[in-house]
């Protein structure tokens, strides 16, 4: 069961709630604004004429997707979910609903010789219209520059469009120096995202290739311990040897950056799997989270941490938003049926197991998740039947005997031989799997001295499954135990646990600062009518009135309560009424006048201005006719 927290098995089917978005843990709370708008970065498609460029187009889209979620008002769409759509023609509207955003990017790459051309546009998905669209022409030694620049203008472009946000002047940070180390190392992203022993292998190789050419690229230094973490786990190579490559490569990612939100993920992983230190995998994991929100796998890990802790409610609240921001993620799902599982919610659990196991038939976390539920429920004989179906090349031996020795023992059929053999795996400290069942099946013969025999002795082998198994659903008669809280809280010790100060959103100015900057930008706007000028952005207009863009969106939506798009695009409504009922101008055209307002398109100019009055602009004219 120690897949369950670790790579590619599966999180949570309930929908996201703005009333959630906190994470705390005693006087830990990490509080976080609410995303005003949800977005998700489609995979970039290579225009390239050399197909083997589709890594650099993988690589560019999740330098967007992460560089967007450093954003705290914008919910980004994960990597996993976005690329669920890869190479799909599915109309825009029907990925929206999939995913409940409001906004699509979709891009392009191509690559000629040492030059990078760039596009991409954004989509509302409302009304399927693309309100920006801008393409880069740019050299490929620039690489990091360009990601940081359409990273900034894509945030600024969602600004203007759907309301405030703090946005930094620069959200990508150069990884390397090293060209020739970064494309290696998105060649073992490439490699590794598709999570199969060869492709594995593949990737350990680029990213040792990476570091080769960079040795403090702490992003492929961090793939290395995650491909080898996953041969361990998995086990398609010798876990000890495994492990001990996935720990060099982690403790030389620490040195470099000890706040690395990918860094602590695993340090989390090692806590729990390793060492068995509940709170130093809880001390890690909120770390991951507190330096990076908007990572998943951290969330979901806290929600696991907490949900075998037994505090459901903050399991959910972090499952609920890493469902918002990795909603199709088989690993989503997964989660979702464990945390129904640990709430005793068995036939919904049991209804997203099957799904997943009629997915992928060899999904061992499933299946182990949905054979308990059937010995849970006395379900014995449909239990014995899908373990027996079960390949002796997905089960261990002694995950298979303990199994089979729990359904005897609930079926009053103990097989005393089977019990033995379960004894003597047992005796094995590294045996974690024996332990597990071994406590199980004291716990189902009600031989609770046993039982606790059994937590003592593998607290000194440091067995991660006395942290999973102890408050497991198959143990729940040993809660009527006398000895059972003492038990828990020793188990699940937190007590060293940092206090980290509340996270507090930055202040605005004050009142009388705000009307004093407002004044100061309606008689700008009066005076000098910048929106005349069709390609003015809220950027330039900041410039203009020697503001930072961060104060000027948050003064318009503040005070006047609108977004950027909607201030401008008022004022030249409110410029195109004068110049209409002008008789000199009778010889322009509507949409003329439109253009000398400062509209830039003949849709944006009918469409906003039907919004802001109600009518058309030609209603509009024959309106002021009438009363003429």
């Amino acid at each position: 069961m120690e897949s369950l927290a670790r790579r590619k098995s599966g999180v949570l089917m309930l929908d996201y709630a703005p009333e959630n978005n906190s994470f705390s843990f005693q006087s830990t709370e990490l509080v976080l604004k609410p995303p005003i708008t949800s977005i998700v970065v489609l995979p970039f498609v290579n225009r390239s004429a050399d197909a083997a460029n589709e890594y650099f187009c993988d690589g560019m889209t999740e330098e967007i997707i992460t560089a967007l979620a450093k954003v705290d008002q914008l919910k980004v769409i994960s990597r996993t979910s976005s690329f669920v759509f890869k190479g799909q023609n599915l109309p825009i509207s029907e990925i929206a609903a999939q995913l409940k955003v409001d906004v699509v990017l979709e891009g392009s790459v191509r690559i000629g010789g040492d030059t990078l051309r760039v596009s991409a546009q954004l989509i509302n998905v409302a009304d399927d219209t693309h309100f920006w669209s801008e393409s880069w022409d740019r050299k490929m030694d620039n690489l990091f520059a360009v990601q940081d620049e359409i990273s900034v203008l894509i945030a600024e472009k969602l600004r203007e469009h759907v309301g405030h946000m703090d946005i930094s002047d620069h959200l990508v940070q150069s990884p390397t120096h090293n060209l020739a180390a970064y494309e290696h190392y998105l060649k073992g992203r490439f490699h590794l995202n598709k999570w199969n022993p060869a492709d594995i292998n593949i990737a350990i190789d680029q990213f040792e290739l990476a570091i080769k050419q960079d040795e403090e690229l702490i992003e492929a230094l961090l793939g290395l311990a995650d491909a080898y973490s996953f041969l361990a786990v998995a086990g398609f190579a010798p876990r000890e040897a495994s492990w001990m490559k996935s720990m060099e490569a982690v403790g030389k990612a620490k040195s470099l950056d000890p706040d690395h939100a990918g860094l602590n993920y695993m340090l989390a992983n090692q806590a729990f799997f390793t060492e068995a230190d509940y709170a130093q995998a809880m001390i890690y994991a909120l770390k991951s989270v507190k330096h990076r929100p908007n990572y998943p796998e951290a969330q979901q890990y806290l929600s696991f941490l907490f949900g075998i802790k037994g505090e459901m409610e903050k399991s959910k609240e972090h499952l609920l938003f890493a469902k918002s921001i990795d909603p199709l993620n088989p690993e989503t799902r997964f989660y979702e049926a464990y945390y129904l599982y640990r709430m005793r919610e068995f036939h919904q659990s049991t209804v997203i197991l099957k799904d997943l196991l009629a997915q992928n038939d060899k999904n061992l976390p499933a299946m182990f998740v949905y054979i308990y539920i059937l010995i849970k429920t006395g379900r014995l004989k449909e239990a014995s039947e899908q373990l027996a179906a079960t390949s002796d090349t997905l089960m261990a031996p002694d995950e298979r005997l303990g199994m089979a020795c729990l359904i005897s023992v609930l079926s009053g059929e103990m097989n005393a031989d089977d019990f033995q053999k379960l004894e003597a795996y047992g005796d094995d400290p590294s045996a974690h799997r024996a332990h597990s069942y071994l406590f199980m099946v004291c716990v189902a013969k009600k031989d609770f001295d046993a039982a606790f025999a059994v937590l003592d002795k593998i607290f000194t082998a440091k067995s991660s499954v006395l942290l999973l198994t102890f408050t497991d659903p198959l143990a729940d008669d040993i809660q009527s135990d006398e000895r059972f809280e003492d038990y828990h809280q020793r188990i699940y010790a937190l007590e060293s646990l940092p206090q980290e100060p509340i996270k507090k959103s930055t202040a605005g100015p004050t009142e009388q600062e705000g009307k004093q900057l407002l004044e100061k930008l309606k008689t700008f706007i009066n005076e000098e009518k910048p929106y005349l000028n069709p390609s003015l952005t809220l950027r330039s207009l900041a410039e203009q009135n020697e503001m930072h863009p961060n104060q000027l969106s948050w003064l318009i939506n503040e005070y006047i309560g609108q977004n950027y798009n909607e201030y401008i695009n008022t004022q030249r409504v409110e410029h195109f009424k004068q110049l209409v009922v002008d008789p000199a101008n009778a010889h322009i055209s509507l949409v003329g006048l439109g253009f000398e307002s400062g509209f830039n398109s003949k849709t944006v100019f009918n469409t906003a201005f039907k919004k802001i009055t109600g009518m058309t602009p030609k209603a509009y004219q024959k309106s002021q006719s009438q009363e003429e």
